[in-house]
């Protein structure tokens, strides 16, 4: 009887799950599992940082809609992965924490990094377990992917003793599930569908928003039926962080900067996915008089914050392909003057923005800044958006146009997110432009993960924007304690010579007209570069804060 070790156990439940690469910083707890990986020809793609591998394996599961893996080490590789795990379960991510754990026979008494990892994991993922019978790791995978994709989906954690995943066990005695999760997208009744499809049909300024949710349906296609829906209802539709994308840049439907005053002002808001959290004053910025359809596959985020007028536990992409279905009864011929307004305060709203971005100041303008990165990365690069009031600004005129192809931080706001959401664009997509937009306090907290992209070869092109500041506290600062600033100053600092130090491509940058040349020559260097460009202060309130 031939026997296989744990780890290859593990691995070849993770292929069959369609895993094709993880993402993981070395260490002995793991390498029976790290060595399964090798065995059944799944990637291996090594950080500088279990933080990073949690980012890696977030970034993974929102570019492909796969599960992402990140394994670490016990004890301190598990506790640094905690914010990764932690920005994932804000933004839904599918992505399984493999934890390595100490021997069993060593079990309190203090064995190497003794730690009990799971309760640590219990208010930040939507399974957590450890997994101590190796003939039993595809049922344990197998469930950790289940819980993964539940609802919106979100992420997993299971650790595994070293001396487990190292157990050699009978392959023939092995059980191996199959059909193990759900694979066919939930709709709405038909009664329910016929009541979203008259109010669609009888508002006068209906607005279409899509969040997070939107991003983690199941329906095949979704995009296209989106695209169909809102050509047939004609009005303004409006993306946020996972969302973006779902509409491509430059959709004659889809709106940028003037959803505040639609929300305020539209009569039915058809709502896929969308969290009423900070981002829209907690629901407050929606009209108080609006009908709300909330339309979400968890039923804990309908009606939070915000009544839902009807409130459809549901796949947003699913409702979306069958409200397609029903077009005949809601399509309009022309253009709305509702929807005309709002793209009329979309185009003065730009202008004004145009204004800024055509800035020859010194230190350059954030617009200035914004307009010059969204235009060299065009709609053809995946973008990993990683800061505060830098992301704010540059999101607002990066041209995304596919699902993923922004790759922001998500609603916990986690700082350090660059690097690694750049590492899983390439290892999923090595032929794809990469690139990654920075503030400089948060190059700071990855930063050197730069190496990881050196090490692996693989050529992204990273923009810093470089007030000398922790720009997005510091406004607040300012205004509360004027008098007693701290913490908040950083300096110009040459982040460009880490990276060349690294072995890659480096460029400073303190004149408008430099950046698009420097941002070339960092593309054409053909290793992993970095442009840092002296920008000048934000003098507002970010964004961030729902302002």
């Amino acid at each position: 009887m031939a026997k296989i070790q744990g780890g290859q156990v593990i691995a070849r439940a993770l292929k069959a799950e369609g895993v094709d690469t993880v993402f993981m910083l070395t260490g002995g707890h793991i390498l029976p599992i790290t060595d399964g990986c090798v065995l059944e020809g799944i990637k291996v793609v090594d950080v500088r940082h279990e933080q990073a591998a949690a980012h890696a394996a977030d970034a993974y599961a929102r570019l492909t809609g796969k599960l992402g893996v990140a394994l670490v080490t016990a004890g301190p590789g598990v506790t640094d992965s905690v914010t990764g795990v932690a920005n994932a379960y804000y933004a839904n991510s599918p992505m399984l924490l493999l934890g390595g754990r100490h021997l069993t026979k060593e079990h309190l008494k203090g064995g190497l990094q003794e730690m009990d990892h799971p309760r640590m994991f219990e208010s930040i993922t939507v399974w957590t377990d450890t997994a101590n019978d190796a003939g039993r790791f595809p049922e344990y995978i197998a469930m950790a992917a289940r819980h993964a994709f539940a609802n919106r989906g979100g992420p997993v954690f299971l650790d595994v003793p070293w001396d487990v995943s190292g157990e050699m066990v009978e392959d023939s005695a092995i059980v191996w599930p199959g059909k193990y999760r759900a694979n066919e997208p939930a709709g709405a009744t038909e009664e329910t569908l016929d009541q979203i499809v008259d109010l669609l049909a009888g508002a006068t300024q209906p607005v279409v928003f899509g969040g997070t949710g939107l991003r983690w349906t199941h329906q095949e296609g979704f995009t296209d039926y989106l695209d169909e829906f809102s050509r047939a209802l004609r009005a303004p539709v409006f993306l946020n962080s996972l969302a973006r994308g779902s509409l491509p840049y430059g959709h004659p439907y889809l709106g940028n900067r003037a959803r505040s005053g639609a929300l305020r002002d539209g009569d039915v808001v058809l709502a896929l996915g969308v969290d009423w959290d900070f981002r829209t004053a907690f629901g407050r910025k929606v009209n108080p008089d609006a009908t709300v359809i909330q339309i979400d596959a968890d039923p804990k985020k309908i009606g939070w914050n915000r009544d839902a007028d009807i409130g459809i536990a549901a796949d947003p992409g699913a409702v979306v392909a069958q409200l397609v279905g029903q077009a005949s009864r809601f399509a309009r011929t022309d253009d709305p003057e509702w929807t005309t307004s709002i793209f009329d305060a979309e185009k003065a709203k730009q202008e004004m923005a145009d204004v800024a971005s055509m800035s020859d100041e010194s230190p350059i303008h954030p617009e200035r800044f914004a307009r010059e990165v969204a235009d060299f990365f065009a709609d053809d690069t995946i973008v990993a958006a990683d800061g505060g009031d830098i992301v704010s600004t540059t999101a607002k005129w990066l041209q995304t146009s596919r699902p993923g192809g922004l790759l922001d931080p998500g609603p916990f706001g986690c700082l350090g997110v660059g690097a690694p959401f750049a590492l899983a664009a390439k290892a999923v997509e090595p032929d794809t432009r990469v690139g990654i937009v920075y503030g400089d306090g948060s190059f700071g907290f990855n930063g050197m993960e730069f190496d990881s992209l050196i090490r692996h070869e693989m050529p992204v092109v990273g923009v810093v924007g470089n007030d000398g500041a922790w720009n997005n506290i510091k406004t607040i600062h300012r205004m509360l304690y004027p008098d007693r600033m701290v913490g908040a100053d950083l300096g110009v600092r040459p982040y460009e010579k880490m990276v060349e130090g690294l072995g890659g491509y480096g460029e400073f940058v303190d004149k408008p007209a430099e950046i698009r040349p420097a941002l070339e020559r960092a593309q054409e260097s053909g290793v992993p570069a970095l442009v840092n460009v002296a920008i000048g202060e934000q003098l507002r309130m970010s964004s961030a804060y729902g302002q």
